[in-house]
């Protein structure tokens, strides 16, 4: 093992400062680390979240019960407030998370963010809507810090833990009087859930271009490392001798890559914890996944570097000498386009039964976004190399010929230069149709609803004129339409009362306040709160942003050292044409050819793919949409000269002395 390493470390710095440079290429392996990272923290914070929850959704006792617990939702300038209405029977009742004992009749405790909003609002727009405040709530009662929590106190018999609750959305927003035995946890809400799912989804869109990524990086410099071990296998060195060397090479720059992306992620941490999602920002520390996780990512990496290493170098193991003479690899075969459509043909089969199929709809997605990034990356060097014999045939000058020949001669090194934003083009496709329309807020601030039972809406609909007597609100009942359907009514029967209150936020909250108990254990409703999705979609909305800039980040990245890495390892074949007389300026076209030609047809593919696997799942192509998929095709591009601009450079520096030298 010692000589191993130390004819390692002899290869690394035998290479000179051009050979090092090459090595050192794979501490981009940092940037896949840290957002593996961020990925894994993720959904360790959003299962903080959920567990945290839970308490607020009870559970029915098996046995003898200690106590009552509601829960409904309710706003104030438009944020949410989670009420918790709690009752003792007798004694035993189990002390609240966050609470330093049970409430009793006729107190509230408060968030401190609530708290807060109640001292700085006039007493008529949310204090009122609460018994007196008797303490604050501490955060092992918040999901997280900003939220608006009050836990009120009642009494067994009173009318708001006694009235039916419809849950009208089924997103675990309202929950109805239940006795319980115990504050319930470990249990999932219905929105919680979807949260989760949401960031499983977003973590296979970013994890396998990561992966996709990181094998690229491995194989940095994969012709002049070829050549070297080539040369001992030819020499006498075993397969196992040339493996081992490989795998001591990418595992050692791989592990320091590792340590570096665990403390960029750490560093970016507080930057995270900032991104508002479900309602708030986050705690710092629920970002991190664990010691555990932790380990696992900073061990899994350079493994997985490490495979992908020995994996670009099998030919030097089964046939060093076709390495050393610069043999043209097998050409690419079809069957890698009949896997590609069958995984299509697949997901077009069972696509339109996913979204009703709940968790196993989810986990069935999952596997198939997995499938179509490994279809993708296995389709696109045969693409590759189908676009240079298709560019070779048509060729009517030196720049096309050149780039149509290293499609055609190296179409796995020419496909992971644009693999890359080839996976996003993917990303951005499926997200512009899970990025719905964005609605006018304004319009519906100033609405407010009641869902009364069907025999007593007009009385509900006086009293609450009689409530609102002052105010600027016009009220009336939504009776339903000629062919019996309710007009508005989501509630199992009940029929709306439409409350309309001009004047701003201000106006909209004294008449909450105001309403407050008109029908007990039921809170007022916006327009907002009729589809109480909109908040869920806002945060799709900043989630599908998040996941895109990841993805570009990996993209440009991606491109930018694998096109560095291409003038490298191409250096002597540069060198022999320009010693041939071949202009620079016609292989600096050459190279940026043989980049946007396939980028423009995998790219389109790619982005055509998202699009069909997000058919099924479609909340709507809006403007929204419409600006994601401009806004990503316009950075790829840009993105991809962006980083073929840095490589002219390079391929200026090794063709300035022409004169080839051996490695």
């Amino acid at each position: 093992m010692r000589t191993v390493l130390d004819l390692t470390w002899r290869l690394l710095r035998g290479g000179g400062r051009r050979g090092m440079l090459g090595s050192l290429l794979t501490a981009a392996v940092a940037v896949s680390t840290g957002l593996l990272l961020f990925a894994v923290g993720a959904n360790h914070a959003f299962g903080v979240r959920a567990d945290a929850d839970a308490w607020r959704h009870p559970k029915a006792a098996a046995g003898a019960a200690t106590a009552v617990e509601a829960l409904s939702t309710d706003y104030v300038r438009g944020r949410a407030v989670t009420v918790v209405d709690l009752a003792a029977l007798g004694g035993g009742a189990p002390k609240p998370p966050g609470m330093p004992r049970f409430p009793g009749p006729g107190e509230t405790w408060a968030s401190p963010e609530l708290a807060k909003l109640m001292r700085s609002l006039p007493a008529d727009q949310l204090a009122k809507r609460f018994p007196p405040v008797a303490g604050t709530l501490g955060s092992d009662a918040l999901v997280h810090p900003g939220e608006l929590v009050a836990v009120v106190g009642r009494t067994a018999g009173d009318p708001a833990l006694t009235e039916k609750r419809p849950d009208n959305f089924g997103l675990g927003l309202t929950a109805t009087p239940t006795r319980i035995a115990a504050f319930q946890t470990g249990a999932v809400s219905p929105l919680s859930e979807t949260y989760r799912f949401l960031m499983l989804i977003a973590s296979v869109l970013m994890v396998v271009p990561l992966l996709v990524f990181g094998g690229a990086a491995a194989r940095l410099t994969v012709a002049r490392r070829d050549q070297r071990l080539a040369a001992l296998r030819l020499v006498g060195a075993t397969p196992g001798q040339v493996v081992a060397v490989t795998v001591a090479e990418a595992v050692l720059t791989a592990a320091a890559g590792a340590v570096a992306g665990a403390a960029l992620y750490g560093l970016t941490v507080p930057a995270v914890a900032r991104i508002e999602i479900g309602g708030g920002a986050w705690r710092p520390a629920d970002l991190w996944p664990g010691p555990l996780p932790l380990l696992g990512v900073l061990l899994a990496v350079p493994v997985l570097v490490g495979i992908s290493a020995v994996v670009g170098l099998r030919r030097v193991v089964v046939s060093p000498l076709g390495v050393a003479r610069r043999e043209t690899p097998p050409a690419m075969r079809a069957v890698r386009a009949v896997a590609f459509a069958a995984i299509l043909a697949a997901f077009g089969a069972v696509g339109g039964s996913l979204s009703g199929m709940g968790r196993t709809g989810i986990t069935v997605l999952l596997v198939f976004l997995g499938l179509a990034f490994v279809g993708i990356n296995l389709v696109g060097p045969w693409v590759v190399a189908l676009i240079g014999r298709v560019a070779v045939g048509t060729a009517r000058g030196p720049v096309r010929l050149l780039a149509g020949r290293r499609l055609l001669d190296d179409p796995r090194a020419a496909w992971r230069t644009v693999a890359g934003v080839a996976l996003t083009g993917f990303v951005a496709g499926f997200l512009s149709l899970l990025n719905p329309p964005a609605d006018d807020p304004a319009g519906r601030a100033g609405r407010i609803g009641l869902s009364a039972p069907p025999a007593r809406a007009e009385a509900v609909a006086d009293q609450v004129r009689e409530r609102l007597a002052g105010l600027p609100a016009t009220v009336r009942v939504e009776r339903p339409d000629r062919s019996g359907r309710p007009g508005a009514d989501r509630s199992g029967g009940d029929v709306p009362v439409a409350v309309t209150v001009s004047g701003g936020p201000a106006e909209v909250d004294r008449a909450r306040t105001a309403l407050t108990g008109v029908l007990p254990g039921r809170t007022t409703a916006t327009a907002d709160d009729d589809r109480s999705g909109d908040a869920l979609l806002a945060d799709v909305r900043t989630g599908a942003l998040t996941v895109l800039a990841v993805s570009f980040l990996i993209a440009i990245t991606s491109a930018g050292i694998t096109g560095a890495s291409a003038v490298l390892d191409r250096r002597q074949t540069y060198a022999m044409l320009r010693l041939a007389g071949t202009p620079l300026e016609v292989l600096d076209r050459a190279r940026r050819q043989e980049t946007l030609i396939p980028l423009v047809v995998m790219g389109g593919g790619s982005l055509a793919t998202g699009l069909f696997f997000a058919a099924p799942f479609a909340l709507g192509f809006g403007v929204g949409g419409a600006l994601t998929l401009l806004v990503c095709v316009t950075l790829g591009f840009a993105g991809i000269m962006g980083a073929s601009a840095l490589s002219r450079p390079l391929l200026r520096a090794v063709t300035t002395d022409p004169a080839p030298r051996p490695d």
